[in-house]
């Protein structure tokens, strides 16, 4: 069985929408985007590190699940940076996709729509396959499959820096226990830490 892992950029105050680019997500107005990075890579590149120890602490990667928005924007991101090593990375990797609207073929290869009730759908992923299934961005994606108890992990780089105002990782009305397993602090404050659901 595979484990699900939310690994996602949030600020203090919860904020996890447009860390890596000011056009990645302006829903609602939102008018700062990229607040991530300058903070997110350092010279040890702590969070390439870490998303790749939790990865193979589960088993390996069995692949990414996404909603369709960060899908999308992923697509169109990273196939206009040739040079990058995660633009191949993730198009190589096996991708679920969690939409309601879409209906059409997914344009990148090894990309699979997952149809009917999503926390059903990736229950039934999640039994099957072994490994990490790892969730980037997909806020909407998460709040479903976190109040269907199907989230094993989250590993999440808590940056130094309250915006008021965006979408946050967990929103208002949602009551989640967690246990810190693990954390780690770059030398830019960002705190890398790594939660699990609490089971008591």
């Amino acid at each position: 069985m595979s484990r699900i892992v939310v690994m996602n950029h949030v600020t203090l105050d919860g904020v996890m929408q447009a860390p890596g680019r000011p056009e990645e997500d302006i829903r609602g107005g939102f008018t700062q985007g990229g607040w991530g990075a300058h903070l997110s890579e350092t010279p040890d590149d702590f969070v390439g590190k870490a998303m790749g120890a939790r990865m193979a602490a589960g088993g390996g990667l069995a692949g990414w699940l996404f909603g369709r928005r960060t899908y999308e924007d992923l697509l169109s991101y990273w196939n206009e940076q040739p040079d990058s090593p995660f633009g191949p990375m993730l198009k190589n990797s096996p991708k679920y996709v969690a939409s309601r609207t879409l209906t059409e073929r997914l344009p990148w290869p090894n990309s699979t729509l997952l149809h009917g009730d999503i926390a059903d759908a990736v229950g039934a992923l999640k039994a099957q396959s072994d490994g990490v299934l790892a969730i980037m961005g997909s806020g909407e994606l998460i709040g479903s499959l976190m109040t269907a108890g199907l989230i094993d992990e989250y590993l999440l780089m808590i940056h130094p820096l309250v915006l008021g105002t965006g979408r946050r990782l967990f929103p208002k009305g949602v009551h989640v226990s967690l246990r810190l397993t693990d954390s780690k602090t770059t030398t830019t404050g960002v705190v890398i830490a790594t939660y699990e659901p609490a089971t008591d």
